[in-house]
């Protein structure tokens, strides 16, 4: 036993000897029983828990938590951990699951993965626009179906009955609670949503079956469903702040008797309606009917041909306003098939105020509605859901795939209510009435471009009590011109303005295009500002009789301001005042299909120069009244610094239908045939000569046309004109330094 025992120990002695002199050999090493954790080396080492991590390194990440089966009680997540949706996750009735803000729930499994709230269970979705919460893909490249989506039943009426079976996830929904309460969603943000069972059988990003009025839906995207965006199968819940980009099929869709209303969605790039709107699709008549309120609503296409608005399957009565529609194919969609939806159309269920299109393609549609009631829309100028196409200040920080580029042309038509101003960086197409209203108006600024189409359904008018600012510049005039590749007179209207100062037509009366309501006791009215505006192509005609000019002013006051203003190539008079006030200076009219400029019905404004050339009538036509020459008040006023170049044929100045007290000085006229024409019937005209009420003086006649006639007045007074040399608009017959950089035409 003790030999044993010496045995053992001399062997002992002699590895560690051994051992000794291996390490006297090769230097020092680490003790191999308590390795350094490395945190980096792939490997777990030292004191790590896990891989390079724990212990001494960076603390090990919990692992994900799987979200599936039932929550039957009050259950509440946490922002800090990582979930994954492997399958159906339910809320129960009578139990709430709560999500704080910034939690991110990463789902896998097709359909088989949703999150489903039952009747009488709640939901609430605490985000905010920097922590919102997110329900997306768990794949490493996700996409569109690769999972269900956020499906929520509810207690509120529909026209589909009680007690129904939502499509998607088996839930019971469909009651009488109007404010039925299934909790709170806001800052949500739903991704790569809408798994498919069949064509007809899929998930949307959110499906709220029934919801009732006591929820809140709001702040609430999905991006990159497979099917819907967002649908609402009846209930009264509201749907405020939306968005929806990317969906594989209708981008937010309403039906089955919803009756909530929404407000500031954005939608883009969606496969097929921007909105479908729809009352049931197996009863187009069914009770209740669909019904809501719409505003502050942008649709970005491209969309298909089922259009920025769907109005299908009977529809129901929908309000909307404000409505921005950008590069869709066709605006509001009905099919021809539709009974229900046309009856309600013919009833004025759907009322659309202030539709705007922007960036239309070819072969755009307004409407594919062939029915007689084509006024259930009207057109004017949107924000939409605050930008136009552009995205909303309101959708900054918590949703993506928004483009804030906006739009490069808009068209405009319709009305002007409020104060709306244009956009210089954006091409406008005019095509219809464009209308400033009593109380509204429209600010242009400098640089903008509108391209007009349509004839004489083509014009804007500022209606009296409304205002117009036109703000250009000399380096940057505002440009009122036709869209035609080919452009010639008579392309499209002009500028209508209707003033309430007075004019001896009387009071109230229509304009002779635009039907505007004009004159007043008004004498300063201000119907706005206009400077550096030129106007090409107008002069759209209805009748020998009715036509519009460049840019008329019925009944303007002495408070509006009216000067470097051109019409260029008009088909009718280039400038027209028709009694009013207000002055006009530093005007060109050059290539007037009829009259330069012309000044008729007591108009007792001012002008100072004015550059004429190319009208193919008189240079200028001064008249007092067509039916009445003494009517009162008598066309009265004072021209300064006139330059007419010919050929004309009714004179540098017509003095014509009673004529008026005009005094001119500094009057240069080149190239006429005759200077100033007075008709020999023309009795009130005659009289008013004979008592001095035309002075003249002085007036040039420069390189005069071949049979040139100073005046064809054939009566006593000769003398209410002087011959002298005068430069007037500035350089005679060549172009004045003031029109340099914003007229054109000007040879």
């Amino acid at each position: 036993m003790k030999k044993s025992l010496f045995k053992f120990l001399l062997s002992f002695a002699a590895m560690a000897f051994i051992v000794s002199c291996t390490s006297d050999d090769n230097g020092p090493t680490p003790d191999d029983d308590d390795p350094v954790a490395t945190c980096s080396d792939n490997i777990q080492n030292g004191d790590e828990t896990g891989v390079d991590c724990g212990g001494s390194c960076n603390a090990c990440p919990e692992p994900p938590v799987e979200l599936s089966g039932d929550v039957t009680e009050d259950t509440e997540l946490d922002a800090s951990n990582d979930y994954t949706l492997t399958g159906a996750y339910i809320v129960r009735a009578g139990a709430s699951l709560t999500i704080p803000a910034g939690t991110v729930i990463k789902a896998s499994g097709g359909t088989a993965a949703f999150i489903g709230v039952e009747r009488g269970a709640q939901i609430f979705i605490n985000g905010t626009a920097a922590a919102p919460v997110v329900m997306t893909s768990d794949a490493a490249s996700p996409a569109q179906g690769d999972w269900g989506g956020l499906v929520i039943a509810g207690d509120a009426p529909t026209n589909k009955g009680v007690d129904v079976t939502t499509e998607v996830g088996e839930l019971t929904y469909g009651g009488s609670t109007a404010d039925d309460n299934s909790g709170s969603i806001t800052y949500l943000r739903v991704e790569y949503t809408g798994a498919t069972f069949s064509n007809d059988k899929e998930f949307n990003g959110v499906s709220l079956f029934g919801v009732g009025s006591g929820t809140t839906f709001e702040y609430v995207q999905s991006y990159n469903g497979g099917d819907d965006g967002i649908e609402f199968f009846g209930g009264t819940v509201d749907g405020n702040y939306l968005v929806s980009i990317g969906s594989g099929d209708d981008s937010i869709d309403f039906a089955d008797g919803w009756t909530g209303s929404g407000s500031n969605w954005y939608i883009a790039n969606g496969a097929k309606a921007g909105i479908e709107g729809s009352n049931n699709g197996d009863n187009g008549d069914a009770t209740p009917v669909t019904t809501t309120t719409l505003s502050n609503i942008t649709v970005v296409g491209p969309t298909s041909d089922e259009g920025a608005l769907f109005f299908k399957e009977g529809g129901g009565n929908f309000t909307i306003d404000n409505f921005y529609v950008s590069n869709a194919v066709v605006g509001i969609n009905m099919t021809e098939t539709d009974a229900q939806a046309a009856t309600r159309i013919e009833a004025g269920d759907l009322a659309i105020t202030n539709i705007q299109f922007a960036d239309t393609p070819e072969g755009f549609l307004a409407t594919s509605y062939t029915g007689a009631n084509q006024s259930f829309y009207t057109e004017g100028v949107a924000t939409g859901a605050g930008n136009g196409a552009a995205s909303p200040d309101w959708a900054s920080g918590w949703t993506i795939g928004l483009d804030n580029s906006g739009s490069t042309q808009e068209n405009l038509a319709g009305e002007v209510t409020g104060d709306v101003e244009l956009d210089a960086s954006v091409e406008y197409f005019l095509t219809g009435a464009f209308i400033v209203r009593e109380g509204g108006s429209l600010t242009i600024p400098a640089g903008t471009t509108i391209k007009a189409s349509g004839g004489t359904a083509a014009f804007i008018g500022v209606e009296r009590g409304a205002q117009i600012f036109i703000n250009g510049t000399a380096a940057a005039p505002v440009v009122m011109t036709s869209s035609s590749e080919t452009p010639a007179q008579g392309d499209w209207g002009g500028l209508v303005i209707a003033g309430d100062a007075p004019t001896n037509k009387g009071v109230d009366v229509t304009t002779e295009v635009g039907e505007l309501t004009y004159g007043g006791n008004t004498a300063d009215d201000d119907s706005g500002s206009i400077t550096y505006l030129r106007v090409e192509y107008t002069g759209a005609t209805f009748s020998n009789d009715k036509e519009f000019n460049g840019v008329s002013l019925f009944g303007v006051g002495s408070g509006t301001t009216f000067e470097y203003v051109q019409s260029y190539n008009g088909g009718d008079d280039g400038i027209e005042f028709f009694g009013g006030t207000v002055n006009g200076n530093y005007l060109v009219s050059i290539g007037s299909g009829d009259d330069s400029i012309d000044f008729a019905d007591g108009w007792a404004g001012n002008g100072s120069f004015w550059y004429i050339a190319g009208g193919a009538k008189a240079g200028i036509e001064g008249s007092n009244n067509g039916d009445d020459g003494d009517a009162t008040p008598v066309t009265t006023t004072t021209l300064s610094n006139i330059t007419v170049v010919g050929p004309v044929t009714e004179g540098a100045l017509f003095f014509k239908e009673g004529g008026g007290n005009f005094t001119i000085t500094n009057f240069y006229t080149s190239g006429v045939d005759l200077g100033i024409n007075v008709t020999g019937t023309d009795a009130e005209a005659a009289a008013r000569i004979e008592a001095d009420a035309l002075s003249i003086n002085p007036i040039q006649f420069d390189a005069t046309a071949m049979g040139f006639l100073n005046t064809n007045y054939a009566g006593a007074n000769l003398d209410f004109f002087t011959v002298g040399d005068n430069d007037g608009a500035g350089a005679g017959a060549a172009q004045p330094d003031w029109a340099a950089d914003w007229t054109v035409g000007i040879e």
